[in-house]
């Protein structure tokens, strides 16, 4: 039993003051008997959890507020940006349908160039549908117009690929057959059945031929 101790008054101020031992919080605590005491700190002073790292890294934070000015800036610089790419769209749109015209034109105008290179020939056939003459002359004048159509055809560098008495080439040549030939080396163009052109270094159709079978001559 604990007996609350007195201090006898050595002044008659000190005897108003009587000194009473602070109230034993701890009684029945079981954390009393390894001196932590951890319950009764916590209930005391309730700041000591929420100043822990965990509580202040959970805790909110403000949201961060801009300003009228800012945000119209921002606003602003948002429908340039807008402005600008619409504008990029339409130019690449308008250059697209300009080279694509350019384009066009260029072939009207190489189709209609060629074209007036042919009205001549198709003139002289006009002619010769009309002619009354005989046979003979009906076939001279069709060899005119061949030689000139074959002028016409040089003139846009169209030229004949060599055929008949050439060695047989398969990147300008098609073969239809073989023909016994012994007069003509073996492997070598006996007879080209419809001519092939090129135009300039391009092929533009190849030359339809038979093929010469020399069993006596061998080509190398």
């Amino acid at each position: 039993m604990s007996h609350h101790k007195t201090h006898k008054p050595t002044s008659k101020h000190d005897a108003d003051l009587t000194v009473v031992d602070a109230p034993d919080f701890t009684a029945g605590d079981p954390g009393a008997a390894n001196g932590k005491g951890a319950a009764t700190e916590a209930a005391i002073n309730p700041a000591t959890e929420l100043s822990s790292p965990a509580a202040e890294e959970a805790a909110p934070q403000p949201a961060e507020m801009v300003s009228s000015a800012e945000f119209e800036k921002v606003k602003a610089e948002r429908d340039q940006l807008v402005d600008r790419l619409a504008r990029l769209q339409a130019e690449f749109e308008n250059a697209r349908k300009r080279t694509e015209r350019e384009r066009a034109e260029f072939r009207d105008y190489a189709t209609g160039n060629v074209v007036e290179h042919f009205l001549p020939v198709l003139d002289h056939f006009e002619l010769a549908l009309k002619a009354t003459g005989s046979v003979e002359q009906l076939r001279s004048g069709v060899e005119l117009i061949v030689k000139q159509m074959a002028e016409v055809l040089r003139q846009l560098q169209v030229t004949p690929v060599p055929a008949t008495g050439e060695p047989f080439d398969p990147r300008v040549h098609e073969a239809l057959g073989t023909v016994d030939r012994d007069d003509i080396p073996d492997h070598y163009v006996a007879e080209e059945v419809r001519p092939g052109y090129r135009l300039r270094d391009r092929l533009l159709r190849p030359s339809l031929v038979r093929v010469a079978n020399n069993p006596n001559q061998k080509s190398e």
